[in-house]
């Protein structure tokens, strides 16, 4: 998973993210080392914040640009 490498790149502690996220810093901790599975929905809110997909995020692809918004019917 790729949200260390997210975070450190834009130099964000992990207390930010969990705030973001609304989650203990430990507990983020420990999705960033694979110990604890992240929700998914805290994966989309990351992926809305690091602008790119869950798919990055995820290392099942190395495009960082985000797919295009769906339309919701």
């Amino acid at each position: 998973m790729r949200l260390k490498s997210l975070r450190e790149d834009g130099d964000i502690k992990q207390r930010e993210i969990a705030e973001l996220l609304n989650c203990k810093q430990n507990t983020y901790q420990q999705y960033e080392t694979g110990k604890r599975q992240i929700p998914l929905d805290a994966l989309k809110k990351l992926a809305i914040f690091y602008n790119t997909s869950i798919d990055y995020i995820l290392e099942l692809t190395d495009e960082e640009k985000p797919y295009p918004r769906s339309v919701k019917h």
